[in-house]
C-alpha cells in the first residue's frame, strides 16, 4: 500500500511510465568533499526517486479515502475530480474514431497502459520510428510519400497496409473490445500475442501458406507482417466475383493436414503436447466463439441478424427446434473439452488470401487447442455457403450466369478434393511417424502401432480408421453449426449479402439454413464427402 496526500497525485498522467524522474547531480556519487573518488570513465545516473509498478501496489491511501483500482490501473483522474475541486483534471482523450472511453472501461485501461488506436497518419509515424520495419517500406525520410489504407472487415480489428518505395507491410491492431459492437463487449488484446505465436508455429509446418511475421508489440497490441501484394485478394471477395481457383483444394488440404497432425498428440511427446495446450489457452476468444456459434443463433438475441421478414418463420423454427438445441449443446461440449491439435480457429474464406499461384492463411487470433473437425468443418461450411449463394448471383447477375454455373461445379469438386486431399496427407504423415524408430510418448506410440511393433500395422490401420471416422463426424456437425451461425448470427458472409434482391437472397439462405441443420442434427446421413457434395448440390438447386 502507498500512503499519499491527494495533492501528490497527478491526474494528467496516463500511467507511471510517464512520470518524469528528477536526476540529481552525478557529483553526489562520484565526489567526496569536492574531490573525485571514482574513475573518470565511470558514468552515473543519480535519480532522486524510483517508480513502483502499479502491479506491485495493492492500494493508494489518501486523506480522502482509497483510490479505486480497475484491473491494473488506478483511477486517479476520476478520484481527483471527485475529491479536489481546485484541481484542473483533463478529460480522457478520444480514441481514433473520436469516441471518448468511459473511465474504468477496457478502453480506458488500455489507454492507461500506453496503448492508442492507430489511424491512417499515426500508423506511418509508428513504422517510421522503427528501422526494422522501415526496411520493408522505405527510409524514414520517404515517409511523406507512403500510402496507407485500412482494409479490415470492420468486425473486430484494424488492419493497415503501409506501402512505400521499398515495398510494404501489413499491420493488424486489436482494440480492447469488439470493433463492430463497441465497448459494451470487451475483448482481450492478448489475442495479438496468440496470433503472432500461431503464425510462427504455422510457418514451421507450412511456410508457403502464411505471411512472414516481422514484429509483435505487446503495448500497442499489434503485429506487423509481410504484405501479400496484389493481385492476391481475400478468397471470399474472389468467390463473390465468380472466380475459380483450381489450386485451392491442394493448398487447404496441405495446410490443415500438416498443421493439425504435427501439433497433435499423435506426433508430439505427451509433455510437450500438454505444455502447448496451456501455452495456447485462449479463453476470451473461445468464449466469443462459443457465444456466436454455439449459443446465440438458437435463442432470441440482440446480436443476431437475418433477412427479415422473409426468414422470420425459419429463425423462429430454429429457435424452437429441440433436436437442434440438443445437438448444438453436445457440439459445444466437444469444443470445450477436445484438445486434438492447434487450430487456426477461424479458418473461413475471409481469413484466406489467394491469387492464381499462391494461398496464404491469415488472422489466427482465435488459435487454441481444440477439435480438428472445427477447422476442417469451418472451411467446408464456407465453401458450401458460396455454393448455395451461386444460385442467387446467377439469377441477379444474368450477364455472369455461365460464370457462376461453372463456379458452382468447381466448388462441388473443391469440397471433395479438399477433404480427400486432407485425409490422404494426414494419414501419410501418420504412417511416416509410425515408421520411425523413436519411442516418443505420443498418443500413437510406435511400440504399439506401426511396422516396428508386433501386429503393429493391424493396430495402426484399425486405430486410424476409428480416428478418421470420429474426425469425419465432427467435421460434418461443425460445418452445420458454422453455416447456421453465418445465416442468423451476428456476422454474415458477403457470399449471401451481396445478392441484392432480398427475396432471392432469402431463398438461398433458407436452403442453406435447412441444409446446415441437417448436417448438425443428422450427421449419420452423410457417409462420406461425396454424399455431402451430392446432397448440397441438390439442396441448393431445390
Amino acid at each position: 500500500f502507498v500512503a499519499a496526500p491527494v495533492t501528490t497525485l497527478d491526474p494528467a498522467l496516463p500511467n507511471g511510465s510517464h512520470i518524469v524522474i528528477e536526476a540529481r547531480p552525478s557529483e553526489e556519487i562520484t565526489h567526496f568533499k569536492g574531490t573525485r573518488v571514482v574513475d573518470e570513465r565511470v558514468q552515473v545516473w543519480n535519480p532522486s526517486f524510483d517508480v513502483t509498478p502499479a502491479s506491485l501496489i495493492a492500494g493508494i491511501i489518501t486523506e480522502k479515502g482509497l483510490v479505486p483500482k480497475s484491473g491494473k490501473t488506478f483511477e486517479v483522474a476520476r478520484f481527483v475530480r471527485q475529491h479536489d475541486s481546485t484541481r484542473d483534471v483533463p478529460a480522457l482523450l478520444p480514441t481514433a474514431n473520436g469516441d471518448v472511453p468511459e473511465e474504468g472501461s477496457a478502453a480506458a485501461e488500455a489507454a492507461a497502459s500506453g496503448f492508442y488506436a492507430l489511424d491512417l497518419e499515426s500508423v506511418k509515424d509508428y513504422v517510421a520510428a522503427r528501422p526494422n520495419l522501415c526496411k520493408h517500406v522505405g527510409p524514414e525520410s520517404s515517409k511523406a510519400s507512403w500510402a496507407v489504407r485500412e482494409v479490415g472487415d470492420g468486425n473486430i480489428n484494424f488492419v493497415f497496409i503501409v506501402e512505400g518505395p521499398s515495398g510494404g507491410v501489413a499491420i493488424k491492431q486489436s482494440l480492447p473490445y469488439i470493433r463492430c459492437v463497441g465497448e459494451s463487449w470487451p475483448l482481450t488484446q492478448d489475442r495479438m500475442r496468440l496470433e503472432g505465436t500461431a503464425l510462427a508455429d504455422e510457418a514451421r509446418h507450412t511456410p508457403q501458406h502464411v505471411p512472414a511475421l516481422y514484429s509483435y508489440d505487446a503495448t500497442m497490441a499489434l503485429i506487423v507482417m509481410q504484405y501479400i501484394v496484389p493481385p492476391a485478394i481475400i478468397l471470399r471477395k474472389g468467390l463473390c466475383q465468380g472466380l475459380i481457383y483450381p489450386h485451392l483444394a491442394d493448398a487447404m488440404s496441405s495446410f490443415m493436414a500438416y498443421n493439425l497432425f504435427n501439433t497433435s498428440s499423435l506426433a508430439l511427446d505427451s509433455k510437450v503436447f500438454r505444455r502447448r495446450v496451456v501455452e495456447f489457452t485462449n479463453p476470451e476468444m473461445c468464449e466469443l466463439t462459443e457465444a456466436v456459434i454455439f449459443t446465440e443463433p438458437y435463442i432470441p438475441h440482440p446480436n443476431n441478424k437475418h433477412t427479415s421478414p422473409q426468414l422470420d418463420a425459419d429463425v423462429a423454427a430454429l429457435q424452437a427446434d429441440v433436436e437442434a438445441k440438443a445437438a448444438i449443446c453436445d457440439l459445444k461440449r466437444k469444443f470445450h473439452s477436445k484438445t486434438d491439435a492447434l487450430l487456426h480457429g477461424d479458418l473461413h474464406t475471409g481469413s484466406i488470401m489467394i491469387d492464381h499461384t499462391g494461398v496464404w492463411m491469415i488472422d489466427p487470433e482465435f488459435a487454441m487447442y481444440g477439435p480438428m473437425g472445427f477447422d476442417v468443418g469451418k472451411f467446408h461450411a464456407n465453401l458450401m455457403l458460396m455454393l448455395f449463394a451461386t444460385h442467387g448471383h446467377e439469377r441477379t447477375k444474368p450477364a455472369q450466369k455461365q460464370q457462376y454455373v461453372e463456379q458452382r461445379e468447381w466448388l462441388s469438386k473443391c469440397l471433395v478434393d479438399t477433404w480427400t486431399g486432407f485425409e490422404r496427407k494426414f494419414l501419410a504423415l501418420w504412417n511416416e511417424h509410425a515408421a520411425k524408430q523413436a519411442q516418443e510418448n505420443t498418443a500413437s506410440p510406435q511400440v504399439l502401432a506401426g511396422a516396428n511393433a508386433a501386429q503393429g500395422m493391424d493396430v495402426l490401420r484399425l486405430y486410424q480408421a476409428a480416428f478418421m471416422e470420429e474426425l469425419w463426424a465432427d467435421t460434418v456437425r461443425f460445418a452445420g453449426a458454422v453455416m447456421i451461425r453465418r445465416l442468423v448470427g451476428i456476422a454474415h458472409v458477403a457470399d449471401m449479402n451481396t445478392i441484392e434482391d432480398a427475396d432471392v437472397r432469402a431463398g438461398c439462405e433458407r436452403r442453406a439454413l435447412r441444409f446446415g441443420r441437417e448436417l448438425l442434427v443428422q450427421p449419420s446421413k452423410f457417409k462420406d464427402i461425396a454424399s455431402i457434395r451430392d446432397m448440397a448440390v441438390a439442396a441448393a438447386a431445390s
